[in-house]
């Protein structure tokens, strides 16, 4: 094991990526900031951070929390009120 010094921040995000992000954190019992630490190092690395396993559960929690966002959209997000 690496020992690294970790930090609080204030991270925003989508309300339903976190409620996916959550729900994955459960299913694999770890924290959401331990799954985003990983995607990043992942990426980083170009390497994909999911398993196809995993990444079926969060196809099934995408359709559970009703996330339709894609990765083309990260560039195209705005913040803006409450949608029904």
């Amino acid at each position: 094991m690496k020992k690294v010094e970790r930090v609080q921040t204030g991270l925003r995000l989508e309300r339903r990526l976190l409620k996916v992000l959550k729900g994955l954190a459960e299913h694999l019992d770890m924290s959401v900031a331990e799954i985003v630490e990983g995607m990043a190092l992942h990426a980083f690395e170009g390497k994909a951070p999911f398993s196809q396993v995993t990444l079926e559960k969060i196809e099934h929690l995408k359709i559970v929390y009703d996330l339709d966002l894609t990765a083309e959209d990260s560039h195209k997000l705005s913040e803006g009120g409450h949608e029904e």
